[in-house]
């Protein structure tokens, strides 16, 4: 008889709603989550257009046609937006931290690649695994962001005396 492996839906409300809703992280740790989520977070948007920068440099260094160039943009933003949800995912299935913490590793390493690159196909290759990579992290921390702040703690910028009508 076969064993039928009983799998929550990510995003489940029922599964959320049976969690407990106190915040898992202590008061002192709570900046350096922020700090954290932010700059992984931040790497991976601002790695989506720096590369434009350095086109002419890259066309010239590579003899890449206008082509090469080309996919050296968009392979980043091709994988990061396929795979966003299934980052997404894994993160509801296999636990925030560890693909956040994944995502990292993989657009790390693969920026590494890309700086060592020796040909264009290498480094389309490789922008290609930045996606990845990036993909895995971008929703790991956002999760983790409203994991550890509670709602009442959320958005304490905009409740202090300076944003408030008067």
């Amino acid at each position: 008889m076969a064993s039928i492996a009983i799998m929550r839906n990510p995003g489940d409300e029922a599964v959320m709603r049976s969690t407990s809703a106190e915040v898992p992280c202590p008061e002192q740790a709570r900046t350096w989550v922020l700090v954290a989520t932010i700059l992984g977070s931040s790497v991976a948007f601002i790695d989506s257009t720096v590369v434009n920068v350095a086109l002419p440099a890259i066309q010239a260094n590579f003899h890449a046609t206008v082509v090469d160039v080309q996919w050296v943009i968009e392979s980043y933003g091709l994988f990061l937006g396929a795979l966003i949800l299934v980052g997404g995912s894994l993160g509801d299935l296999f636990g925030r931290r560890l693909i956040f913490v994944t995502g990292i590793a993989i657009f790390a390493v693969a920026s590494a690649v890309c700086g060592a690159a020796v040909n264009i196909h290498q480094l389309v290759i490789a922008r290609s695994v930045q996606g990845v990579g990036a993909a895995l992290l971008v929703p790991g921390s956002l999760a983790i962001i409203s994991a550890s702040f509670n709602e009442k703690s959320r958005g304490g910028v905009c409740s202090s005396s300076i944003f408030r009508s008067r």
